[in-house]
């Protein structure tokens, strides 16, 4: 019998930065319809589903082949609602259901460099630990450590103790990636955060990641992406 995984896209309808940000179409087809199309592709879930509370991404999400099992209640779909909790609803919608299913990867809607193959390999790591999450990080392009701020004009080290360090002698910082995040069904329902000792990273290269927060950042992404949408 084939294992039960589930992907969940959370997918709110009130974009500030970016007007229709999840459905606003990137080289020609809706973010969320590309990822959801990827997302199938990969044949790791069993189901994909989106959680929102927007009509036009329901209609464009069915399309692609996602699954809409319910409308995001309204106490979930403000600016100050973490994915946790629209993670976490989702599972508890599902124990509802009786459906069975072990492990979660949340996946966010706007994701042009996101590859099947980083999946996979989370999914290998998840399954080996069982605990925490797995998430896609970057390393940070510049050295952390040798980072200053300008205040009155004057330049002032934030870690003055790091300030003979050779760039390479310094320890190697990462952030999130925001392309997905893989935990068991019960990590998720304890809600605690992802960074922690019993979680991992998928590292993916610098190049494939891009914050698009706003639509400068859009037109760059679509010129530097190298992914088939169709």
């Amino acid at each position: 019998m084939k294992e039960n995984i589930v992907a969940i896209i959370p997918a709110r309808g009130g974009s500030k930065r970016i007007k229709g940000k999840n459905i606003k179409k990137f080289k020609g087809y809706p973010a969320i319809s590309s990822t959801i199309k990827k997302l199938k592709k990969s044949k790791i879930f069993s189901r994909i589903l989106v959680s929102t509370d927007s009509s036009k991404i329901m209609k464009i999400s069915k399309k692609a082949g996602a699954d809409i099992p319910f409308v995001r209640p309204k106490n979930l779909s403000d600016d100050y609602v973490s994915d946790f909790h629209v993670i976490t609803h989702c599972i508890k919608f599902l124990n509802y259901k009786n459906y069975k299913f072990n492990y979660v990867c949340c996946v966010y809607p706007v994701n042009p460099f996101l590859r099947i193959s980083d999946l996979k390999k989370g999914l290998i790591k998840i399954k080996k630990r069982k605990t925490g999450l797995v998430f896609s990080a970057v390393k940070y392009q510049f050295p952390f450590f040798r980072s200053f701020i300008v205040s009155k004009k004057k330049i002032k080290m934030i870690f003055k103790e790091y300030y003979k360090k050779r760039s390479q002698d310094l320890k190697q910082i990462f952030c999130d990636a925001g392309q997905f995040y893989w935990g068991s069904k019960n990590t998720w329902l304890k809600e605690k955060m992802h960074f922690s000792k019993n979680s991992d990273i998928i590292t993916i290269p610098k190049w494939r990641y891009h914050d698009i927060d706003t639509l400068d950042d859009w037109k760059k992404a679509e010129k530097i992406t190298d992914i088939d949408l169709k």
